[in-house]
């Protein structure tokens, strides 16, 4: 027990106090003078924007945008000051290289490459591998639970977490949906979207992990327990969506409950006897470790590859024992039920 309370200590360290020092792109002339020349001009070097061209009363000429622009793009709401940054800091990012120097923030962002229009190829590539396997071991629990195991005189599962489990594999794949399409185009609903989903998810799976711990099955106090963790959680994303997307504090807030739903189950894990627990270990120190990777901000690699796409790919596995250890929970309670129903 003593090990993973020195690593929970330290995922709690580094969420709060680890921070990498980079210099701000945006505020480097060079960069400055590109993007202001480019809005002018509608042109980075030898790339040429049409909807950088405008007319004398400031309206884009040709019409908007998005209507000499290819459809795969029109989504993602690609206009002249976004192309002229991304272009300005790719021409400047290769200046720095060529001096020897090491890549720089811009606008609160690693210098990434597109793939087809998408911002972050790679982390949306995991994003959407993760949502895969949360559909795999969603289903695959649903088949255990109401096909493979069996069912009370009125059809309903022994198990008496069946439905919250739903819940969670629902949020989960809410949560990494819009994680893939915040990867892919990040302007401020996708933003929003992203973090609100992540956040309603980490909140429910605090509740599950107490109501599971402490094996709450009433109905009554199941309310009384959840009722003032779903309103904490509303109420803080109802402050990023309508006050400030306080990057900072939603980092913070998230962590905390990340940190004591896994104290939570490395606990319960030491002092229960279930048959599975041995995943659960292995999940939380995973979880741990996927914690203190995603604080570890680094540039991306070759410009695609960073410490977050790390984290999406280091919890492919963890999903697939996590949706492991709740099959053989439920098989496990299901099992003890009957005993005693005999």
């Amino acid at each position: 027990m003593a090990i993973f309370r020195s690593l929970i200590l330290i995922a709690i360290i580094c969420s709060f106090f680890l921070h990498i020092a980079a210099s701000d792109g945006e505020i480097d002339p060079l960069y400055k003078g590109c993007v202001e020349q480019c809005e002018k001009s509608g042109c980075v070097g030898d790339r040429c924007f049409q909807h950088c061209k405008f007319s004398s009363d400031g309206k884009p000429i040709d019409g908007p945008w998005y209507m000499h622009e290819p459809l795969y793009l029109e989504w993602k709401q690609w206009d002249c000051r976004t192309d002229c940054r991304y272009y300005c800091m790719l021409a400047r990012e290769e200046e720095r290289t060529k001096l020897g120097e090491k890549p720089v923030k811009y606008h609160g962002k690693w210098p990434f490459r597109r793939i087809y229009g998408i911002q972050e190829p790679v982390a949306v590539a995991l994003s959407a591998l993760n949502l895969a396997m949360q559909f795999h071991g969603w289903v695959s629990f649903f088949i255990l639970v109401y096909y493979k195991l069996p069912l009370r005189p009125d059809k309903k599962a022994y198990y008496e977490y069946t439905g919250l489990w739903h819940i969670y594999g629902i949020l989960s794949m809410n949560a990494w949906l819009w994680r893939a399409v915040f990867h892919s185009r990040a302007v401020e609903l996708t933003e929003k979207l992203n973090y609100s989903s992540a956040v309603a998810l980490i909140g429910f799976s605090l509740i599950l992990a107490i109501l599971r711990a402490f094996n709450v099955r009433d109905e009554a106090t199941r309310v009384m327990v959840s009722a003032p963790l779903v309103a904490f959680v509303t109420t803080h994303i109802m402050y990023l969506n309508f006050y400030e997307l306080n990057y900072g504090l939603n980092t913070k807030v998230s962590m905390l409950m990340a940190v004591v739903q896994l104290l939570i189950w490395a606990i319960w894990a030491g002092v229960s006897s279930h048959p599975a627990r041995w995943k659960l270990w292995i999940v939380v120190a995973g979880g741990i470790f996927a914690m203190v990777l995603e604080t570890y901000d680094f540039p991306p690699y070759k410009g695609y590859v960073d410490a977050h796409a790390l984290w999406n790919a280091a919890n492919i596995p963890l999903t697939f024992l996590w949706w492991s250890y709740i099959r053989d929970d439920a098989e496990f309670r299901t099992s003890a039920l009957l005993k005693k129903v005999k």
